[in-house]
């Protein structure tokens, strides 16, 4: 009995493809090796190999702790695992710079591929199979190995959706419908690929300078061992442990938008890289995160545009002969011929997941839409917090697998990351004069712009998908 699932991975792939709104996957993972893969059991396959740290504060701030404004070590599992819990041994190790009260740790993003490099049979204990994807294994799969109290700021990804395990610990997410995303005051600083961030610490918002964060709508998780999380496309999402360590493994899904998302992030790449690189340097102004190894030229993002729009329109070509008959698109929810296009390129709803393509990416969907999507036991939608229902989602969700944890040593436990700099720089005292007019009146403007400000406006999500559709369709004349 252990290996029947509550899904077929025809069904659980359908429910991957089509939902448009987070939910937690139960009981479909029961028989995985990778629920073995606890920070102890990891410690003896990695055999005293070192891993990169991420490093940063427990305290709240009103920014979020971006990976520029964090610090980073080299240490061993064992390593990590002597400070966590506070054995005497890390009081001269790497660690010992960081009072473990004080401070999270974080190996996350680590490439299962990479990781193991040397141990490729441990690709087969992930079987994302299971989830109607055939050949995909530990090998397309991310690590991810904190702490309590780590965290990771509040971005979304640009490309595919999202399928989490988590296997050690329990982590609370916090996820935003991509209709919020104004709400959430989207940066491109610091800059990663695929990485939107959110300038409010959605933990501990600053309202008086993000008001409009109120209008947001959050969906609230504990994510616990055993259960796989469903983060569908352009969620926008906030991750901190809550245990004393945690693991996750985590595996992208591309779908077939990715194509002009690919498009867009090469026009953001050339407009930061250009821009950025036009300043004179400074210290302070780590602008590229971390996970980039360098700023690219002119030149070479160049190059990685014009191939991204040959893809783009290779992938067109190639999808013209299963181009789906208009008849069995839901008119309703097209409402633009750019709508449309990106309708067929992603296919038609599978039958039986009739919901939900976002109107323009946004539009929380009411429950009302999920008739047909089998939420149960074994699929637990993630509700909005402001509901009253989400409270007793959430403790369902946790509660799930409470037996399962406790007949299982060891795995509970874990967290994330990382800091921002402030962009706005307001005169808060006396008018200078170069800010006067003519008529000695103080200029309408009393802010100083920064480079970072003008970036926020010319690579805007909303405006860079804008720009994308207008050089692809100059590009087909």
């Amino acid at each position: 009995g252990a290996n029947i699932k509550p899904f077929t991975p025809e069904k659980a792939k359908e429910i991957v493809m089509s939902l448009q709104q987070p939910a937690v996957f139960c009981n479909m993972v029961d028989n995985w090796p990778s629920l073995h893969w606890n920070t102890k059991y990891l410690s003896a396959v990695l055999d005293g190999k070192k891993i990169q740290f991420r490093i940063g504060l427990k305290t709240l701030d009103l920014v979020p702790q971006f990976e520029t404004k964090c610090s980073y070590l080299e240490a061993t599992l064992q390593e990590f695992l002597a400070w966590s819990c506070g054995q005497p041994s890390c009081l001269s190790g790497p660690f010992s710079c960081y009072e473990y009260s004080k401070y999270w740790a974080y190996a996350d993003y680590k490439y299962i591929a990479k990781l193991f490099e040397d141990k490729a049979e441990v690709f087969q204990d992930m079987k994302w199979s299971d989830f109607g994807f055939p050949g995909r294994s530990g090998r397309e799969s991310t690590l991810w190995i904190g702490s309590e109290g780590a965290n990771t700021p509040c971005h979304l990804d640009s490309y595919g959706c999202n399928l989490v395990l988590q296997v050690q610990g329990r982590k609370r997410w916090h996820l935003f419908p991509p209709g919020d995303t104004s709400f959430l005051y989207p940066t491109r600083i610091p800059y990663e690929e695929s990485s939107i961030f959110s300038k409010v610490n959605v933990a501990n918002p600053d309202l008086k300078r993000f008001p409009e964060f109120k209008n947001a709508t959050a969906h609230v998780v504990t994510l616990s061992p055993g259960q796989v999380l469903l983060v569908p496309r352009h969620w926008w999402h906030y991750v901190e442990s809550i245990d004393p360590v945690t693991v996750s493994v985590n595996s992208w899904i591309e779908l077939d938008a990715d194509h002009k998302a690919r498009v867009e992030e090469a026009i953001t790449r050339t407009l930061v890289c250009a821009i950025k690189s036009a300043e004179n340097p400074s210290d302070a102004d780590l602008w590229l995160n971390p996970t980039e190894v360098e700023a690219t030229s002119h030149d070479i993002n160049l190059e990685y545009l014009n191939r991204a729009v040959s893809a783009y329109f290779k992938h067109q070509k190639a999808s013209v002969s299963e181009q789906v008959p208009p008849s069995s698109i839901d008119a309703e929810r097209v409402t633009s011929a750019s709508r449309k296009r990106r309708k067929r390129q992603v296919g038609p709803e599978p039958e039986g997941c009739k919901l939900l393509t976002h109107e323009a990416d946004c539009s929380t969907v009411k429950a009302e839409k999920f008739q047909e999507i089998p939420f149960g036991p074994h699929l637990i939608q993630v509700l909005p917090q402001s509901q009253e229902t989400s409270s007793m989602g959430a403790r369902a969700v946790e509660s799930n697998y409470r037996n399962l944890i406790q007949g299982n040593e060891g795995r509970h436990f874990g967290k994330l990351h990382c800091a921002r700099k402030q962009l706005v720089m307001s005169n808060d005292g006396e008018t200078s004069a170069n800010q006067m007019g003519s008529d000695s009146s103080p200029n309408a403007s009393q802010t100083a712009l920064s480079t970072n400000d003008l970036l926020d406006c010319l690579v805007n999500p909303h405006v860079i998908s804008i720009v994308a559709q207008l050089l692809l369709e100059e590009t087909k004349i």
